[in-house]
């Protein structure tokens, strides 16, 4: 099997399907997708052509490529990727972009509640590198794949802490920033079964999905330093809703951010204490 026949295994041409069969095919080979095109006819191994057809099979069940090949590209980093942690989305970086936007201090304090891969505080922590940020998730065995990232790249100002929310946190922090990617998915949503491979403890909350952010917003102005501000992800209906949290916190300068398909994806506010 050559590389032509390799990409034509699954999806038409020009699909999301075959970009992922490229994706898999740079990943197998190490070859770069600029030479890849270049080399079409070039035949892969016994070896790489029994990973390759198992790999897909392996999409096919359901499980995402990130999984499949261990990483995933996020903002300028690679990160690794394991099944204790959610697949990061492009989505996600408009919250990277939205907390770099603000005005805040040269030596600002930042933590990202529940980091999993350690997306958003690394991505933060490559652009602003006198930033002191600290990284939280529930479970440790996530919070070591986040560790890994960091060293990976160097990244050594980002601190770890494992706990609950705020509880991973020591008393009498305050943070100029609290961002976060919580769980937001409806127990009953009908995508749940698109994202059954990922760990659910890490995309379903209670109240239609509002439960962990109604506590991130009502507990986190405990924990922000004057001017303060929380940013959160959501879902792309639910603006409406996380927006009143924070009215009903007492939270000011409140607003919505789109994602790139012009969904509503990040909300924020500004605690004036």
């Amino acid at each position: 099997m050559n590389i032509a026949q390799a990409l034509a295994l699954r999806g038409e041409a020009e699909s999301y399907e075959r970009q992922e069969n490229a994706w898999l095919l740079e990943h197998i080979t190490k070859i770069d997708s600029f030479d890849l095109v270049m080399k079409l006819k070039q035949e892969l191994t016994p070896e790489q052509e029994q990973e390759y057809v198992a790999s897909l099979a392996r999409i096919e069940a359901g499980e995402p490529l990130a999984y499949v090949t261990g990483s995933q590209p996020f903002w300028t980093l690679d990160l690794k990727v394991t099944k204790d942690t959610l697949v990061p989305r492009p989505d996600t970086e408009v919250l990277v972009e939205t907390v770099l936007r603000l005005d805040l201090p040269e030596d600002a304090r930042i933590v990202d509640l529940g980091t999993g891969t350690g997306a958003i505080a690394l991505s933060l922590a490559s652009e602003r590198p006198d930033w002191a940020i600290t990284a939280t998730d529930i479970y440790q065995p996530t919070l070591e794949v986040a560790r890994f990232n960091a060293e990976q790249h160097d990244l050594t100002q980002v601190k770890f802490a494992c706990g609950s929310w705020f509880k991973a946190l020591e008393r009498n922090q305050f943070f100029d920033v609290i961002a976060s990617n919580p769980p937001y998915i409806d127990p009953e949503d009908k995508h749940m079964s698109n994202l059954a491979a990922e760990p659910k403890r890490a995309l379903v909350a209670d109240k239609h999905g509002l439960s962990d952010i109604e506590f991130i917003v009502q507990q986190g102005k405990k924990w922000l330093a004057a001017r303060g501000w929380i940013v959160i992800e959501h879902g792309y209906d639910q603006a409406d809703a996380v927006r009143t949290i924070f009215t009903n916190a007492g939270f000011r300068k409140i607003d919505t951010v789109k994602d790139y398909g012009g969904n509503d994806r990040v909300t924020l506010g500004q605690w004036q204490n």
